[in-house]
């Protein structure tokens, strides 16, 4: 290719500069050389040579003209499929904001901002998350009370601002330093609820709302993503679990289909695509694990994940699957999913390009989490 511009720059060169070099050679009387030159050109043989080359001139020509305009699309579509993140500010009333949303902000003022969410679902809390993203960046949640004003924040993404200085990929210990001790419980009425800790997140009162940081061990236990839940909601929920329902079941299996999907964004990773298919393969799976006490990716008719897709006529060239159990919601099956190597892996496949998520509860009211992946 630089041979070619090079090339293409001599014969301008020289053609510019045509009166000046045919006036020095006129001077230095080599007429009789021009003459020769000029009966050579007007030789068919050397015509026909010329045009061929010509030709194939243009042609390059035309293909790096092509090429320079596909690598122009390549950029502008490179430019937009990148969203930018919002200009965030810090907090005015609260200690956090999410996205230049506080707890206490009104829905008419999120949505005069940002429009209709994308999704809505029932959360453990018996309220709803109204799931915001563009093509899962500058992905968030946000729940409200009965009177219409903010109650709930998530994200996994680099949306939080704080006035301590606080944000998405802080360290631990910088949190801690500036928060405190983590709660260790939590008192409802006469009840105390333990809080279950195993080093993945820590829970904060501040203000009054109950502020839980998710780590992601593999990145150096820095904060992966933080939930804002107002102390009234909060004391609202009695029971570590929730009472299940068909409504919170579906949103249980959005909600971890979203968090995904958020999560693979951040990771430079394409979205995956729900598929129904594989979501019903998924659901079975994790009410026979329910309504059977056990958690394995083997069924008890010894099938595995492969051959109850099959069985369901799934079909994929690779697959996968993850299973959770035990957790409150889908936001601390997903940030313990992560933290699993194997699980991880999963959920960051580069290959992977749909997905299905189907949950159920025991009659403990616990809930099971399968994730099926895969590929065709």
């Amino acid at each position: 290719m630089k041979r070619l511009i090079m090339l293409i720059v001599v014969i301008f060169i020289a053609y510019g500069s045509k009166p000046v070099w045919e006036e020095k050679v006129e001077a230095t009387g080599l007429d009789s050389m021009l003459s020769k030159i000029q009966e050579m050109k007007d030789n068919p043989k050397v015509q026909n040579a010329f045009d061929q080359f010509y030709n194939e001139l243009n042609l390059l020509l035309v293909k790096l003209d092509e090429s320079i305009g596909e690598m122009k699309d390549g950029e502008d579509k490179q430019d937009r499929g990148t969203i930018d993140k919002p200009s965030l500010s810090a907090p005015e009333n609260q200690e956090f904001s999410i996205h230049n949303i506080e707890l206490g902000d009104s829905r008419g003022s999120v949505e005069k901002e940002l429009g209709a969410p994308v999704r809505k679902t029932l959360n453990e809390y018996g309220s709803y998350w109204h799931t915001y993203h563009e093509d899962y960046q500058n992905f968030f949640m946000v729940s409200y009370d009965s009177e219409q004003h903010v109650n709930g924040l998530y994200t996994n993404q680099d949306l939080l601002t704080s006035s301590t200085g606080i944000e998405i990929d802080s360290p631990k210990e910088t949190v801690q330093g500036r928060l405190g001790d983590p709660l260790t419980s939590i008192r409802k009425g006469l009840t105390v609820y333990q809080l279950q800790n195993n080093g993945e997140h820590d829970v904060f009162q501040v203000d009054d709302s109950y502020v839980t940081f998710f780590y992601d061990k593999h990145e150096q236990d820095s904060v992966t993503a933080v939930q804002i839940i107002d102390r009234s909601l909060e004391q609202k929920k009695q029971g570590f679990y929730t009472e299940p329902n068909p409504e919170l079941k579906e949103g249980f299996e959005f909600q971890l289909f979203d968090l995904t999907n958020a999560a693979r964004v951040n990771h430079g990773l394409l979205p995956l695509t729900w598929d129904n298919g594989v979501k019903k393969t998924a659901r079975k799976h994790s009410l026979d694990m329910a309504d059977n006490n056990y958690f394995s990716h083997t069924n008890r008719e010894g099938k595995s994940p492969f051959d109850r897709m099959e069985e369901d006529d799934v079909a994929f060239r690779t697959a996968g699957e993850n299973l959770a159990y035990g957790q409150m919601s889908s936001i601390f099956a997903h940030e313990g999913l992560m933290n699993s190597k194997g699980h991880r892996d999963n959920i960051l496949q580069s290959h992977y390009e749909y997905l299905g998520v189907g949950v159920a509860f025991n009659g403990e009211s616990q809930p099971y989490y399968t994730e099926n992946f895969f590929s065709r």
